[in-house]
This record gives structure tokens, C-alpha cells and sequence, in this order.
């Protein structure tokens, strides 16, 4: 990618969510393949993955897969077979997190080094460009100025996170489910923990706080930070959610469109795919699921980061209830609600509660129960009926700029079109070129008819007309020319379309640690030479081979408890840093140890 050519990266749970995400402007998709993809409810088909190639390469952008487990040796042979299929299927690149695939016989599509390769440091970042990864998907625990100090150490893509659901451990770096029942993340059949219900104890078994979701983390929301990160060197925006639905990739890729879009304007910098959308809405993240917003690690301060009141969607404040009675409340706040909407609340016992609303009839809000709503009782809003109704409507369109030019030849007209990107067609059509007796009229009906660019996925950016005289020429014969030019003009953007091609060389560079253990994810014997032949020796393979991790650190993490409880010696608390614990509904204990010197945060099983 040329470095002032800035792309905003979408996730495509299927092909029909792609679509979607490029017409609402991504100017990438990243996708899941048949299998070995980190969400492994998200899978599609290699064919599928080949229509949205060819449906997003029309306007110049680009599809990206997944394949990014880490592999058994009997998985390793099958995975390399997958990558040659999407690599002729069209796919621009694959994101991969095992490097054994770096030691096969691989097409030369271009490598990305996934979020799960924990790229936290210009070291890492600058050996996994020397091996060959074009791309960089950085950890979202970094800071703005950890992210300034790789960009200065590397010449990679470098990709960021900048909205969407959060791990609370570091990137690659989680065992927990694993460790519980068996479910890998690294093999894309996490069972979100972190999601779960705790119990939050002291040393000496004292309940500070009972019953929450305390590993639970709000989701990441940098859209008013995006200038920021362009000039830390950023050049992909990556949106998480290949698990989310339609409405969820329609809504805030249309939304981090147009602030990408402020963002790059004053910076004179290029988006890196082509053509105009028109969602056919007005985006609103706050309508689309999320736990709350949070700019995370962006600042390097660990803040109101949290969201142990309920892993769920709360929906957005609208007010709160007054005069409640039995069937209906009256709402104190600036929204209102309409007929049909769902709202939420925290009950007396502090647990989220949802309801809908029946009718809403001057300012009396009449919702299916009221059990549960009291006097004072902040109500939230989350489904904003008529929104929903108009985005589940909505025809998003991707189109490219064309300009026309209508000439004459000899024996009748001509009609050349030359779209933003430089391509260009040309048709022409033998016709008597008979005098117009309205010349004014027969100008407009040209204007007028070339103007017309329908479903050919153009919009009109310019319209000259170079004639010797005032010709009357047939709306038949002018709607014909448009429609074979812009014919021909497509499909020039198509044989037009180059993807980028990487050969891997084998290297020996050393890599940044000499010893290895369960937490570098080798699982196969071609992963465990790849990093022998750059120095570093394995000696414990990953959780998943069957190696024995009790009483290892099985999370990383920057959120600190203590710091929410009140307990941070940073934050003069006097006492010690001492491990706290967590209990699940299973009566199962978890040990918290902190660092605060790093302000990092370690979690195990037991005692």
C-alpha cells in the first residue's frame, strides 16, 4: 500500500455483510475462510470469499482472509491447500498467526502478521518484517506513543484497532478458556470468560464486590482519535466484528467512513480504495450494540475502562421514570421514546432488564411490564425502532466517478468516458446528423439522458458535450451509447484491477527472545524450525499440544482492579499491592497478581 493511501478495514461475518461493508465505504474486508479462522462461527466457503473479491475489486478495494489458528502438524498441509484455493479465488491477502506456514510452499499472496502474534514492540514489529509479513496488526493495548516508536522502527503496513468489542487480556496472549473447558481462542472456539459473572475477594476471603462482571471491558470507540493515529504512522483503521450482524457493519462503517474521511482531508492523504458511497442513512454508533465506549490504552492511563455492570447492550440514556404506576411511567429527559422501542434498566437488584414499549401517549410511557421500573429508575433505549427500520431498508451503493465526453466522428457521435482512477472507454455510433429545429431543447434532452447513470454503479462527476452544431440525436441512441460506455468502462476497472504479490524468502534474522515456552503458540514442528532457524529454542509447546500449564499466568492485563476498588498504591491507597481473587459461579478461584511498577495485572487458577 502506498503510505498516503489510509484504509478503513471492515469485518464480514459472510458475503452478504462484505457487500454491505463495501458499500457503505470500507476500503477492505476481512473475512473468515472455510476453517483455521479465530472465529470459527464466522466461516465462509472459498467461493463466497471469490464473489466478494470480485465485487469489492470493482472500486479498487481489497478482501483479506483469515486463517489465523494455530495448526497441528496433520492441519499444517490442509491450511497451505486453503491458501493457494483463496489466493485464486482472488483474495488479496491472508492473515495468519502460525509460523510454520512461513516454512511451506505458499503462493505469493501477501502475509499479515495477526493481532495474535503480540505485536507490542518495534522489535517484534521489525522481525516479523524482515520475515516477510507485509503487515503489522498491532495490539490494542498500545499507547499512542508505543505506536509512534514502531511505525519509526518499521516500513510495514501497520494495522490498529480503532473500534469494536475488547479483549481484556493481551492480544495472543489468553488461556483461560482453554484452561476451564477446553475451548481455545487460538483455535477459534473461545468461550469468552472474561464475559462471566466473579465474585471479587481479599486475601483473607472478604467479598469486595459480589456478583459483576469485573474482567468485562467496555468496547473500543477511537473515532475522535483518528487524526491522532494517522500521525503516529497508522495506515489501516480496523472495525472488529466478525461475529456481528448487518445492521452492526452497515451503521459503523458508514459512520468511520465520514470521520475518516474529516481526518484525511487536512492531511492531504488519500483513501486507499476508490468511488462515492451513499448508505442511504445517517450512521449513529451509539444505535448498534456496545458495552459503552472506551479510548482504552490510547493515552497510556488505564481509565474508566470497565463495564462490570453487565456485558450486554445497555442501550443509550433517554431519562429517567417518574410517576410510575402500574402499566405506565412518565420519562424526565431530553429523548423520546417512540411506539415499539426496546428500552432497558437496572432493576432493584442491580441486574439489566428489558422490556418494549407499546404505546407512548402524551409523554406516558405504557411499556409490555413495569416490573422492576421505580421511581428515579434510568431507562436506556436499545432499539431505536424507527432507526432500525430505516437501516434494515436502506440500499447502500458504491459508485465511481465518471466523466463524459459526447464528440462527433465522421459518419455520427461518439461518447468517451474517463472514470477518477484514470480508466477509460470509448463508444461511437453511425447516425445522420440531422439539425435540431429546437437547438435549446435538443441540449437539454442530451444532458438530460446522459446524466442518467442508473444501476451501472457510476455517479456523474462532469458532462461535456463537443459538437460542431445543435444535432437532434434519439433518447434511444443516447441512453444506448451511455449504457454500452459505462459497460465497457466497468469491465476495463476489472481487468484494470493488480493485486500486490510477496515471494517469502526463508530468513535467519534472531528473533527478539532466545527461549520459548507454552505462551508463543507453537504447536507444530515447522513452527518449532522456523524459530530455530532464528535462534530461538522451544521449550514448551502451546497449551493445546497438552502441555502442562496449572498454575501459569493464563491472562495478561492492563485493567486493574484495584484501581476501580480503590485500592491502586498509585492512587494513595497505603496499604500493599497484595493478590486478589476472583470466584465464578462454580465456586472456582482465580488469582489476580499485580505489577504495578509495569501496571500490569496477571490472572491464574487457584490459590
Amino acid at each position: 500500500m502506498n503510505k498516503k493511501k489510509i484504509e478503513l478495514l471492515a469485518p464480514a461475518r459472510d458475503l452478504a455483510s462484505g457487500r454491505d461493508a463495501v458499500d457503505c465505504g470500507a476500503d477492505a474486508v476481512y473475512i473468515g475462510a472455510e476453517e483455521f479462522g479465530a472465529r470459527r462461527a464466522a466461516a465462509n466457503t472459498v467461493q463466497d470469499i471469490g464473489r466478494l473479491a470480485s465485487h469489492a475489486h470493482r472500486c479498487g478495494a481489497r478482501v483479506y482472509a483469515a486463517v489465523n489458528t494455530i495448526l497441528t502438524d496433520a492441519e499444517l498441509d490442509r491450511a497451505v491447500r486453503l491458501i493457494r484455493r483463496l489466493w485464486d479465488a482472488g483474495a488479496d491477502a491472508v492473515i495468519i498467526q502460525d509460523m510454520g506456514l512461513l516454512e511451506a510452499d505458499l503462493p505469493p499472496i501477501p502475509l499479515f502478521a495477526s493481532t495474535q502474534t503480540h505485536n507490542l514492540t518495534p522489535e517484534k514489529a521489525v522481525f516479523l518484517e524482515k520475515a516477510g509479513f507485509r503487515r503489522i496488526i498491532l495490539a490494542r493495548e498500545l499507547s499512542l506513543p508505543e505506536i509512534r516508536k514502531i511505525r519509526a522502527a518499521t516500513e510495514a503496513e501497520l494495522e490498529f484497532f480503532a473500534h469494536g468489542s475488547l479483549c481484556v487480556s493481551h492480544s495472543g496472549r489468553c488461556w483461560l478458556s482453554f484452561a476451564l473447558g477446553g475451548r481455545s481462542g487460538n483455535r477459534g472456539e473461545c468461550a469468552q470468560p472474561c464475559r462471566k459473572r466473579y465474585a471479587v475477594k481479599d486475601v483473607s476471603g472478604r467479598v469486595l464486590e459480589k456478583d459483576g462482571h469485573p474482567l468485562s471491558l467496555k468496547d473500543l470507540n477511537l473515532s475522535a482519535r483518528l487524526g491522532d493515529l494517522l500521525d503516529a504512522g497508522v495506515t489501516s483503521f480496523k472495525i472488529e466484528g466478525r461475529l456481528k450482524e448487518a445492521d452492526y457493519v452497515r451503521n459503523v462503517v458508514s459512520f468511520y467512513r465520514r470521520e475518516l474521511d474529516k481526518a484525511l482531508a487536512p492531511r492531504r492523504l488519500d483513501r486507499a480504495s476508490s468511488g462515492r458511497s451513499f448508505p442511504g442513512f445517517t450512521p449513529d454508533p451509539a444505535k448498534t450494540f456496545n458495552r459503552g465506549y472506551t479510548e482504552y490504552m490510547l493515552d497510556g492511563a488505564c481509565g474508566d475502562i470497565a463495564s462490570p455492570a453487565t456485558p450486554k447492550y445497555v442501550g443509550e440514556p433517554v431519562g429517567r421514570a417518574v410517576k410510575v404506576g402500574l402499566k405506565s411511567f412518565r420519562l424526565e429527559g431530553r429523548c423520546q421514546l417512540n411506539d415499539g422501542d426496546g428500552i432497558a434498566f437496572f432493576d432493584t437488584r442491580g441486574v439489566l432488564t428489558g422490556t418494549h414499549v407499546n404505546v407512548v401517549r402524551n409523554g406516558n410511557v405504557s411499556p409490555a411490564s413495569t416490573r422492576g421500573i421505580a421511581e428515579g429508575t434510568v431507562i436506556y433505549r436499545n432499539l431505536d425502532r424507527e432507526f432500525a427500520r430505516v437501516l434494515s431498508r436502506a440500499k447502500p451503493e458504491r459508485k465511481i466517478g465518471v466523466k463524459l465526453l459526447l464528440g462527433e466522428t465522421a459518419s455520427g457521435f461518439s461518447l468517451r468516458a474517463e472514470d477518477e482512477d484514470g480508466f477509460r472507454a470509448e463508444v461511437s455510433r453511425t447516425q445522420e446528423k440531422a439539425k435540431a429545429d429546437k437547438p435549446e431543447a435538443a441540449m437539454e434532452r442530451i444532458k438530460q439522458q446522459l446524466s442518467k447513470t442508473g444501476e451501472s454503479g457510476f455517479y456523474l462527476q462532469g458532462l461535456e458535450v463537443s459538437l460542431s452544431g445543435h444535432y437532434f440525436i434519439q433518447v434511444s441512441e443516447l441512453n444506448e451509447m451511455r449504457r454500452q460506455v459505462l459497460e465497457k468502462l466497468g469491465k476495463a476497472r476489472e481487468t484494470g484491477y493488480k493485486r500486490m504479490e510477496a515471494a517469502i524468502e526463508r530468513t535467519s534474522h534472531p528473533y527478539p527472545e532466545k527461549e520459548l515456552d507454552f505462551t508463543e503458540n507453537v504447536l507444530n514442528s515447522k513452527a518449532e524450525a522456523f524459530y530455530r532457524r532464528h535462534g530461538a529454542v522451544v521449550k514448551q509447546r502451546a497449551a493445546e499440544s497438552g502441555a502442562d500449564i496449572s498454575g501459569r499466568s493464563l491472562m495478561t492485563m492492563k485493567l486493574c482492579l484495584r484501581r476501580r476498588l480503590k485500592l491502586c498504591p498509585k492512587d494513595g491507597f497505603r496499604g500493599a499491592a497484595e493478590p486478589l481473587y476472583l470466584e465464578d459461579e462454580e465456586k472456582r478461584l482465580f488469582r489476580l497478581d499485580f505489577d504495578c511498577a509495569r501496571c500490569i495485572v496477571t490472572l491464574r487458577t487457584g490459590k
